[in-house]
């Protein structure tokens, strides 16, 4: 008989999970987060619950907050659990579950004077985010803050009345000026390189539009502390819920299932203090730039190289992906030939077992994460995991074969059918005019980096731009399988 989650049952639930081992009621608000999913608590939330267990930081509670329409279900699936979770971290011969307390409170989204009443409260010191790689923004290409924005522009002309999280993070920001007390901290936890920079950028080029006075405030008093995050978190489907009722008897809304590995390194750069994360595992640095790149061009990268290529093999899970000698084997190539001969060096880091450590990560046959979830919006991903390392071996005078690949089957998986004749759907913002430009590739390869928003210099170069091509065609000619094999004997 399973039993709901609630702060009621949690009595009964401990037969079969690790429950807090405080109590909710002592806890108090100390961080707003905004886009409350899976990652965020998975790994923020996760942190806190942590440090709360060694009966220490009580008095940093969460409390979420959101902008979009599909926050409202998010807030009722988690108020109607008490706001816990069910963490149930995977290893290949283990699952076990927790309970997580860490969130105490949901303001209601789109709801901005209520949202920026709860950053200008005093108890309020820490103000974080996970809104995705596309949710900053920024031009792909040049990776600088984009003003003319549609939302950005709406919200320089209306301060009072944001839309967006920047917008209430600013309008905050005023209110907490206005009342004399101290900014709070803007953390991101977003896959971005130099994520608290790219923050920083929105809000303060957001303030420039309307109040650059305001604007120079922010820079000279805001902090923005850089960070690094990692830990692999699958969405949640039937298939997640059906396991928390049968492993552990736990009827959850909204469970969140992940690998038991995770990872936080940071700046200790903060505007009001921060929780002791460094008791519970996180990393403090004088330099995060070293860890995030090592993460973002190998991991991330590493994603993005089995994706499309699994997608168009019609492979379903990642841990199947791996399975495949030839998925395998390219993703082992292009990282050892072209990607980690030109990451820097990381402090007390081997970069190769770093990467063997990654492998293992993408082998774990409990996550269960899909192909589908590391396709998702590849526009905002190929200029911020793949390219990078492509401009790095051009201005090194380095060949690139394997990543030119890379980009040439998210081409061919943008045209929106499988090897096998498959439908692909939609799975980018922008996807209408992927679609388009990938199928005029078929004929022109040229016609897809024409897209310049998002290949940038790499789109110019001629050799990537004769070994994007070629890849191309033999894509559409023999096929994702054969051609891969063709890479992996060097001929191609």
């Amino acid at each position: 008989m399973t039993t709901k989650l609630a702060l009621g049952s949690l009595a009964a639930i401990a037969k079969t999970a690790k429950i807090p081992a405080y109590e909710r009621s002592k806890l108090s608000p100390g961080i707003v987060h905004f886009g409350v999913g899976n990652f965020h608590r998975a790994h923020l939330a996760v942190y806190l619950d942590d440090l709360f267990n060694l009966d220490e930081g009580h008095d940093w509670a969460l409390v979420g907050a959101g902008v979009l329409p599909s926050d409202h279900v998010v807030r009722e699936k988690l108020k109607d659990q008490d706001y816990l979770t069910t963490v149930v971290e995977q290893e290949a011969n283990k699952s076990e579950a927790r309970i997580t307390a860490a969130m105490i409170d949901y303001v209601e989204p789109q709801n901005a004077a209520a949202i920026i009443a709860r950053l200008a409260d005093p108890s309020t010191r820490i103000v974080s985010m996970t809104v995705t790689e596309g949710g900053y923004f920024i031009d792909p290409a040049s990776g600088k803050f984009n003003p003319s924005h549609p939302d950005m522009v709406h919200d320089s002309a209306h301060p009072d009345a944001p839309k967006t999280v920047f917008g209430l993070i600013l309008a905050g920001l005023k209110a907490c000026r206005d009342k004399g007390l101290p900014p709070f901290t803007v953390m991101s936890c977003d896959n971005i390189p130099g994520n608290g920079h790219v923050t920083e950028n929105a809000v303060a080029g957001l303030a420039e539009l309307s109040d650059p006075a305001f604007a120079a405030w922010v820079r000279a008093n805001v902090a923005f502390p850089n960070s690094m995050v990692d830990r692999i978190t699958p969405a949640t489907g039937d298939r997640e819920r059906s396991v928390a009722r049968e492993l552990f008897d736990i009827e959850d809304n909204w469970p969140v299932f992940c690998e038991d590995f995770k990872q936080w390194v940071l700046e200790d750069h903060f505007s009001a203090g921060r929780p002791a994360w460094e008791k519970v595992g996180a990393q403090f640095v004088k330099d995060v730039a070293p860890y995030e790149l090592m993460k973002i061009r190998i991991l991330n990268g590493g994603h993005a190289i089995i994706a499309y290529p699994a997608g168009l093999m019609d492979i379903h899970f990642v841990h199947e992906a791996m399975e495949n000698p030839l998925v395998r084997g390219f993703l082992a190539k292009v990282e050892r030939e072209e990607i980690i001969p030109v990451v820097p060096p990381v402090p007390n880091t081997d970069l190769n077992d770093y990467f063997k450590l990654i492998e293992r990560r993408f082998s774990n046959p409990k996550i269960a994460d899909t192909i589908s979830r590391l396709c998702l919006d590849g526009s905002n991903r190929q200029p911020k995991f793949i390219l990078p390392s492509i401009l790095d071996r051009l201005h090194k005078g380095l060949d690139i074969v394997g990543l030119p690949l890379v980009s040439a089957l998210w081409c061919r998986y943008c045209a929106g059918t499988s090897d096998s004749g498959k439908v692909i759907p939609p799975n980018d913002a922008n996807w209408g005019r992927l679609q388009s430009a990938a199928l005029e590739a078929k004929v022109d390869p040229m016609k897809f980096l024409e897209m310049r928003d998002i290949f940038g210099e790499v789109g110019e170069s001629p050799i990537f731009r004769e070994r994007f091509a070629l890849s191309l065609k033999a894509l559409w000619t023999d096929g994702t399988a054969a051609t891969l094999q063709r890479y992996l004997d060097n001929a191609l």
